[in-house]
């Protein structure tokens, strides 16, 4: 890295680098062939942010001490960045939406947002018609007969100039991601720009930052992995290549076309890689791991084809990265997730909130510039925070150089191809139907995603009538959960049994489930 910024810029981050390199090459479309400089990419995030203050209902209160929102309902792609940052410039905060949720999941996190305009694309506007009450744009063409949603194109100021930027404050709101709701419901993450340029300068004195770097974004935006490498490359000065959708062939073309030096992945997308007999070009610096944990077994395999991994550990409340470790400590200590990075201080603690000396497990507490001032809820972030910082509420011990082993996940969260997984969520869907008495739900391990969703469930008294007492018809209730759990949310593996397994406290035994969930579990890939 050739250095950190030496004061807290006044401008949005793109602004900054279009004065300082315009001619250097910012964006780079990986599927359409096209690419910008910085002043380029600067003009075209102009005329965004001329739309966006059209589409508002009230563009004079946009910079004013008033929280606007915005949701973004997209895909990962150009226009996306060029939202995002035409957000920032005008100091709108940004709240980016999982396309892949069903409408009751976000039609939760569109109300408790308050959203003032949601910018979707082609394929998500009868999603986004359905999701919230307010103005829908399109950044492609609508079609004729769509009624409810305008293009952000239709949207012309009459005003010629282009919009000065916003001056920014360190620890305005920018940013409102939405956990996975480990806990049961998704909790609202406020992010400042604050908390963005720490992270960036912070995995710049970890992974590096040479002039020469491009860095690869396929990971969906609306995570903070894909929106990370956007930020980061305003702030380098570095090119973002962005491409719409992983694919194992097509993104190691990609990789190898562009020179890409660095790579944002989740295990499955790795592995997929490494199936299709990818070879890591020389350009390739690092592949930052994160979103699932990496087997030691995988992380030997990635050392084998010359894969420089980075495994990280990190949460949305601390916009990314953790604690990341480098290929050579993943060799010398099996299962590290490496030191904090700087200015991150981990502290671990027991059951009291006390310190435990180094070796000792407890839970992992963080503090320092990358961590969120606070959640949506007054309440919840009352709830979180304690003497040495964020509570993450994941069990794990430092060794006496620092380095962070982390043991159990977060209230038991399921991680599935990179995508967090509320058991309770699935829970609650599965309970709903009258087939089901009751049913507990856990994570399975899975050769390809990493974990898989299963589920133990326990008949209502007479089941179906056609099925007979003591039965589930699994397809109906896989049917039943459509409208209820996205996809991926889905259980893979179902077993049905006549009571689930408890503690002697009452609790569900969840090692019980697991294992009767894979002596007699049934896959269910195929119908869900």
């Amino acid at each position: 890295m050739t250095g950190a910024p030496l004061e807290w810029p006044t401008r949005d981050l793109l602004s900054h680098r279009a004065s300082t390199t315009p001619d250097a090459t910012a964006v780079i479309d990986a599927d359409g062939g096209e690419s910008w400089t910085f002043g380029e990419f600067d003009r075209r995030v102009d005329i965004v942010a001329k739309r966006l203050e059209t589409v508002l209902t009230d563009p004079e209160s946009v910079a004013a001490d008033t929280e606007r929102r915005l949701g973004v309902l997209m895909e990962t792609r150009v226009a996306f960045a060029e939202v995002y940052l035409a957000a920032m410039r005008r100091g709108i905060t940004v709240v980016p939406l999982n396309v892949r949720e069903t409408v009751p999941e976000l039609e939760s996190k569109a109300r408790r947002t308050d959203l003032d305009a949601i910018i979707c694309e082609s394929g998500t506007e009868d999603l986004a018609l359905e999701v919230a009450n307010c103005p829908i744009v399109s950044v492609d063409e609508p079609g004729p007969e769509r009624d409810g949603v305008t293009s952000l194109s239709s949207h012309q100021s009459t005003d010629d100039t282009n919009p000065d930027p916003v001056p920014l404050e360190r620890d305005r709101t920018h940013l409102l991601m939405f956990t996975s709701g480990t806990s049961g419901t998704p909790k609202g993450v406020r992010l400042t720009v604050g908390n963005l340029v720490a992270s960036a300068t912070a995995s710049a004195f970890r992974l590096g930052v040479t002039p020469d770097d491009r860095w690869l974004c396929c990971l969906p935006m609306y995570h903070m992995g894909g929106l990370a490498p956007v930020v980061r490359s305003m702030l380098y000065g570095t090119p973002v290549v962005i491409q719409r959708e992983f694919d194992p062939e097509k993104t190691a073309r990609v990789i190898r076309k562009y020179d890409i030096s660095g790579v944002s992945l989740v295990p499955t997308m790795c592995k997929r890689l490494l199936d299709a007999g990818w070879n890591p070009p020389d350009s390739l610096r690092f592949v930052l791991l994160g979103g699932a944990p990496a087997t030691n077994e995988f992380l030997e395999r990635c050392r084998a084809a010359d894969v420089p991994v980075y495994p990280t550990y990190g949460m949305t409340e601390t916009a990314s990265q953790i604690a990341t470790a480098t290929p050579g400590e993943t060799a010398t200590h099996e299962g590290t997730v490496g030191q904090p990075l700087v200015c991150t201080d981990v502290t671990v603690v027991d059951e009291n909130g006390e310190r435990v000396p180094a070796g000792e497990t407890g839970e992992l507490v963080v503090s320092g510039p990358t961590v969120t001032p606070g959640y949506l809820s007054d309440e919840q972030t009352e709830a979180a925070f304690g003497e040495y910082g964020l509570h993450t509420g994941d069990i794990g011990y430092k060794d006496a150089n620092g380095r962070l082993w982390v043991l159990n996940r977060r209230s038991d969260r399921i991680v599935t191809g990179g995508e967090n997984v509320d058991p309770g969520a699935v829970l609650e869907a599965l309970r709903s139907s009258p087939q089901v008495e009751d049913a507990a739900v856990v994570g399975l391990e899975d050769p390809e995603w990493g974990e898989r969703v299963a589920a133990l469930v326990v008949p209502a008294d007479g089941g179906r009538e056609s099925a007979g007492p003591g039965t589930i018809d699994l397809e109906s209730l896989l049917a039943h959960s459509e409208t209820r759990l996205a996809r991926f949310k889905r259980p893979k593996t179902i077993a049905v049994a006549d009571s689930l397994p408890r503690t002697a406290s009452g609790t569900v035994d969840r090692d019980a489930v697991r294992a009767q969930l894979l002596e007699s579990g049934t896959d269910v890939s195929d119908l869900s």
